[in-house]
């Protein structure tokens, strides 16, 4: 199963004046993993599609941040 979060270790400078930021994370979108648009997919109403970003369920995935349960930061 692939994950829609990825993180990855940046550079850490000695001379960076601020405090680092040690493992960094991104999500990546769902159209990545589906190769190619199945026939007959089924779709949000055009209302519903404005709120959602996509017209179709199987592309959308609710953005979970650090603050509502995503992966803590460290």
């Amino acid at each position: 199963m692939y994950t829609y979060r990825k993180s990855y270790v940046p550079y850490v400078s000695p001379f960076d004046p601020c405090p680092p930021i040690r493992v960094k994370t991104y999500e990546t979108p769902v159209q990545l993993y589906l190769g190619f648009q199945p026939p007959n997919l089924p779709q949000f109403s055009p209302k519903e599609a404005l709120y959602k970003g996509t017209l179709w369920p199987a592309l959308f995935v609710p953005y979970e941040g650090k603050d509502r349960g995503g992966e803590s930061e460290e």
